[in-house]
C-alpha cells in the first residue's frame, strides 16, 4: 500500500488538567472518505486544528504527502495541498461568490493580501475560482453577494473555495450542519465523486451522510480513538455501540 496522504502521529494536547486529544494517530489515504466521529467534546475540533495548523500539539507530529508539517503555519499547509472547509462558515458575506472563490485562489497563489484588488482583475486567479464554482454547481450564482445564499449554497461555496487550492487532501469539519435532508443528500452525493480527485477526512454528525461516505471510521471519545474499522467493523463493536452510537445503530 502507498503512503498516506495525511497523517498524525501520537498527537495530544493538554488545557490543563483536561487532555483534549491523547495519543491520536489516524491516516487518510488515496481515494477515501475516513470520517471522525464521536461525541460532543470528545475531542474532535482540537484534533483538527491540530492537523490544519490552528493549535500546536504538545507532541506528537503531523505529516502532508509523507512530509512533516506540524510547524507549518495553516497558510503553508493550505499551499502544500491541504484543503479545509468550516463547521462555522468563514466567507466573505458582503463579497460575490465569484469573489469569495477568488479570494481561495490569492491564497493558493501566496501572494501578499494587500494585492487582493489586484487580484480580482488576475485571469489566472479568475479562471481557477470560475472553474471551482461551475465544479460545485455555483457558476449561475457567481455574482450573487454570499450574504444572499442559502446555507446549502454557502456549503458549497466553502467547497469551491477549498478546491481552489488544488489540494492534495481535504480536512472538512461537519460540512453537512445546518442543511435539511435535500442538502445533505446533493452535498453527499458530490462529496462521494470528490473523493476521486482528493482525499476527504470527514468530521461529521449526521450519521446518514457518515455511513453513506465513509470507506473507514474512527471513534473519538474523551479525547482517544477507541476504535477505527470500516462501516459494519464500527456498527458491530460492542465497546462503540455502548459510547456513542447506542443500540439501534
Amino acid at each position: 500500500m502507498s503512503d498516506p496522504i495525511l497523517a498524525t502521529h501520537n498527537l495530544r494536547k493538554a488545557f490543563g488538567a483536561l487532555t483534549a486529544t491523547d495519543d491520536i494517530s489516524i491516516d487518510l489515504n488515496e481515494g477515501e472518505i475516513h470520517a471522525i466521529i464521536g461525541p460532543n467534546g470528545a475531542g474532535k475540533s482540537t484534533l483538527i486544528a491540530q492537523i490544519c495548523g490552528g493549535l500546536r500539539p504538545d507532541s506528537g507530529s503531523v505529516h502532508l504527502l509523507g512530509r512533516d508539517v506540524t510547524s507549518d503555519s495553516t497558510q503553508a499547509r493550505a499551499q502544500a495541498g491541504l484543503g479545509r472547509t468550516f463547521q462555522i462558515s468563514a466567507l466573505a458575506m458582503e463579497d460575490t461568490v465569484l469573489e469569495n472563490a477568488i479570494l481561495g485562489s490569492l491564497g493558493a497563489s501566496g501572494r501578499p493580501w494587500r494585492f487582493w484588488q489586484a487580484a480580482l482583475g488576475d485571469r489566472t486567479l479568475r479562471e481557477r475560482a470560475e472553474a471551482a464554482l461551475e465544479r460545485v454547481g455555483l457558476s449561475d450564482l457567481r455574482d450573487t453577494r454570499c450574504g444572499s445564499l442559502s446555507h446549502g449554497q454557502r456549503r458549497q461555496l466553502e467547497v469551491a473555495v477549498a478546491l481552489t487550492l488544488e489540494p492534495k487532501a481535504f480536512v472538512m469539519d461537519e460540512p453537512m450542519a445546518g442543511l435539511g435532508a435535500e442538502g445533505s443528500k446533493l452535498l453527499t452525493g458530490f462529496l462521494d465523486q470528490l473523493r476521486t480527485e482528493a482525499p476527504i477526512l470527514l468530521v461529521e454528525h449526521d450519521m446518514d451522510a457518515v455511513l453513506a461516505l465513509a470507506d473507514r471510521i474512527s471513534v473519538l471519545v474523551y479525547g482517544k480513538v477507541i476504535a477505527t474499522g470500516t462501516v459494519d467493523e464500527i456498527r458491530s463493536s460492542p465497546e462503540v455501540r455502548s459510547a456513542y452510537l447506542g443500540e439501534d445503530a
